[in-house]
């Protein structure tokens, strides 16, 4: 199962996405992917979103209010590095484009209106390259770990925090106790 979260301003767009790749297939080669789909209507509800809950691959809209989808996938990139990226924007900017490639490091821009295989198409491929690279990844990982280059304990933080970000980041409280809601202070400590 691949989670994806599909961020853009207008329900109706959601709710079209969101039917469409419930009836189109997503394959790649011999490679077919069951998604898991997570909408959003507002850039900053769905960046707090992304920083508790892990996704394989974010679909945005380019031009939302408050936030564009480049600054949103930039900010993505940032808790979930490994996530496959991708813009669907109405407007051909070619500054947007560019912007989008070398600040976010985008899979694909697709235009509205879409053409539904192609979006389904385009999906797959990002999935299934998302799917190679953390493979070679792995590969590469257990390669460090024959050689000594990298410990057991490291490789397995590593492969942890892929799958659930900031699960391996501890907040310690000054006398040394682990704080699991930093926003909770003891009345002790005030």
């Amino acid at each position: 199962m691949s989670r994806i979260m599909i961020v853009d301003d207008e329900n109706a767009i959601l709710q079209a996405l969101r039917r469409l790749l419930r009836a189109v297939p997503c394959t790649c080669g011999n490679s077919s992917f069951e998604l898991e789909i997570e909408t959003f209507d507002s850039a900053p509800a769905a960046l707090e979103h992304a920083r508790h809950h892990a996704f394989d691959l974010f679909l945005t809209d380019y031009r939302m209010p408050g936030m564009d989808g480049v600054a949103f996938l930039k900010a993505v990139k940032a808790i979930q590095p490994d996530a496959a990226r991708l813009i669907l924007s109405g407007y051909a900017d070619l500054n947007a484009l560019m912007r989008a490639v070398n600040e976010v490091g985008i899979d694909r821009f697709i235009g509205k209106p879409w053409n539904d295989y192609e979006l389904a198409s385009a999906i797959a491929q990002s999935l299934a390259h998302r799917d190679l690279m953390l493979e070679n990844r792995r590969l590469a990982d257990l390669m460090r770990v024959e050689c000594g280059d990298l410990s057991d304990e490291a490789a397995e933080a590593k492969r942890l925090e892929g799958m659930e970000p900031g699960i391996t980041q501890v907040n310690w409280g000054p006398d040394g106790s682990v704080i699991l809601d930093p926003e909770f202070i003891c009345e002790k400590e005030k």
